[in-house]
């Protein structure tokens, strides 16, 4: 698996669920694209949560713990910044590079949203921006990533932390490849 499709299907995981196969067939990919055992078993736990979830067991749990819980909401603006203007000047930040990159996200989430900046190292990675796609990750996605991170480590039951831990894990791998990072 590519790095972009691996990034796609990653972004897709952290959307609200619309399909079950979808999310299967997606968690499946990037757990078998995985080198690093304890990143694959991480995932894997959450692919046994998909086949043992319906549809909408799957989407109140996303609910539950994305959208009524700021703590572990999926936008690192408000990982990084809380309510302030450093946050609004992030936003700003994030869809001017988007524009720079000629990159226009799906759906209608805001541009700090976890799976948009993912959606947007998979458009940076499939026009071979290596050196862009690190110095995004270093400037704007590690530091709320790991905010995140640390807001799942209290909830240890939360099948979603392992997509979090993996999205942590994918962008300190890139940093790993990087001298900006």
């Amino acid at each position: 698996m590519m790095k972009a499709d691996r990034y796609e299907a990653l972004a897709r995981m952290l959307d609200y669920p619309n399909d079950k196969s979808t999310l299967q067939t997606d968690c499946e990919a990037v757990a078998t694209s995985m080198d690093n055992s304890e990143a694959k078993a991480t995932l894997d736990s959450f692919g046994c949560f998909t086949d043992a979830s319906s549809l909408a067991e799957l989407q109140e749990d996303y609910v539950a713990t994305f959208d009524f819980n700021p703590a572990t909401a999926p936008y690192l603006g408000h990982h990084l910044y809380g309510d302030n203007q450093k946050k609004g000047a992030y936003m700003i930040a994030l869809k001017q590079q988007f524009a720079h990159f000629g990159y226009s996200p799906a759906g209608h989430e805001l541009p700090d949203h976890l799976s948009v900046l993912l959606g947007f190292l998979a458009h940076l990675s499939r026009h071979e921006k290596d050196a862009d796609r690190q110095l995004i990750i270093a400037d704007y996605m590690l530091p709320g990533v790991k905010r995140m991170t640390t807001a799942f480590a209290d909830r240890q039951e939360s099948p979603w932390k392992a997509l979090i831990e993996t999205a942590e894990f994918l962008c300190a791998e890139e940093c790993k490849e990087a001298q900006s990072c």
